[in-house]
């Protein structure tokens, strides 16, 4: 018989490490945008079925715990995606970069050093018109904000 299918109705657990210690470790493995998406049937590593029923404008966290059951729990973990990855020259430069992506409304993440830009046509050619030098990659992408919206 299979397991029922567990339903998520908080983005967070709250338990200290040591009381995981003895669980089964388990993760669910989201893009950033995935990590938006509230409403919506997902896997886990181990190949559990968990249903996120989570309240609007909820925002899965790289890190935080998802579920506690008995022996096991659920993590959330980032999935490497395509990213352009952006030295900047300067402050300054740095700057700009954020800046320009900011305006179109392109979300930007902080790698130490390096700023992680969603791999996309349109922000190639904004970056090829700055003259910003770049390298495509795949990195875990975790944005400052969660996006620009009119609410």
């Amino acid at each position: 018989m299979a397991e029922p299918v567990v339903v998520i109705t908080r983005p967070q657990v709250h338990v200290h490490d040591a009381d995981l210690s003895a669980l089964e470790a388990d993760a669910v493995v989201l893009t950033a945008e995935e990590r938006r998406w509230g409403r919506r049937r997902v896997k886990t590593r181990a190949g559990r079925e968990l249903q996120l029923a989570l309240p609007t404008g909820s925002r899965l966290i790289p890190g935080d715990i998802l579920y506690v059951a008995r022996g096991w729990y659920v993590r959330i973990e980032a999935a490497p995606e395509p990213v352009l990855l952006v030295v900047p020259a300067s402050f300054e430069e740095a700057v700009r970069i954020a800046f320009e992506v900011g305006n179109r409304h392109v979300t930007l993440g902080v790698d130490g050093g390096r700023l992680l830009i969603p791999d996309d046509p349109a922000t190639v050619q904004l970056l090829n018109r700055l003259g910003v030098a770049f390298e495509r990659g795949q990195a875990p992408f975790e944005p400052l904000s969660a996006g620009h919206r009119h609410e």
